[in-house]
């Protein structure tokens, strides 16, 4: 799962980074309202942790091109400010929840876990679909109610792209972008995401569950669900 944080205070972006990172998020960062509407524009985002208050504008400018690009990133608005207009503003332009600071870090992670869900899987913890149960919090996959092999930290997120996405082609360069985020241009090929889907492949095959995730040459993969 992807995030990006968008917080000027360096100290509390880099504890949200770490901590979070922990908790088997990708996490990017920016303190910039600039650097964010950049972001925004060439990436998706599973959440957004946005503070309003920013050197070079308003965190609600980010909100408002999100809804002027259609895009579908949950967002969490984090800001010291604590009145009732701010909060609501942010939700009426499409914030997802409001959290105001100080906060703890474990509430944090809990309401972007709620956000993933009510977005992607409908609110659920647990993802059924092909045979798999995918549990979202535990991180741990059975196939026909059987444990699939524990998978890394980037197959599991490769599970869930997919199954986010039943029957659609995902082209290997949108594979690279959830996986690596903004350093995916860093990489000469895309021999990455082939070697995170042959290990995905296998652990799902040594379950009983192959021919689930299918190549599509010269195009990327696909997730079958009859």
């Amino acid at each position: 799962m992807k995030l990006l944080i968008i917080e000027d205070n360096l100290d509390l972006m880099q504890g949200m980074k770490e901590y979070l990172s922990s908790e088997s998020y990708y996490c990017e960062v920016t303190p910039k309202v600039e650097t964010a509407l950049e972001k925004i524009k060439l990436y998706d985002y599973d959440c957004i942790l946005l503070d309003i208050s920013l050197p070079d504008g308003n965190g609600l400018t980010i909100l408002k091109k999100l809804k002027e690009l259609n895009k579908q990133d949950g967002v969490i608005i984090i800001s010291a400010k604590d009145s009732l207009d701010d909060k609501l503003l942010g939700l009426e332009i499409g914030a997802d929840d409001y959290l105001t600071k100080p906060f703890h870090l474990a509430e944090l992670s809990m309401r972007i876990r709620a956000v993933i869900r009510r977005r992607q899987f409908n609110g659920n913890n647990l993802v059924q679909l092909g045979g798999l149960t995918i549990d979202t919090v535990e991180k741990t996959v059975l196939f026909n109610k059987k444990p699939v092999e524990q998978l890394s930290r980037k197959e599991f997120e490769l599970l869930l792209l997919f199954v986010s996405s039943p029957n659609r082609v995902l082209s290997k360069g949108a594979i690279a972008e959830h996986l690596a985020g903004d350093h995916a241009d860093m990489f000469d090929n895309f021999d990455f995401v082939y070697a995170h889907v042959k290990n995905l492949k296998k652990k799902l095959k040594k379950a009983g569950c192959a021919g689930t995730v299918q190549t599509v040459y010269g195009m990327g993969y696909k997730f079958n669900v009859e």
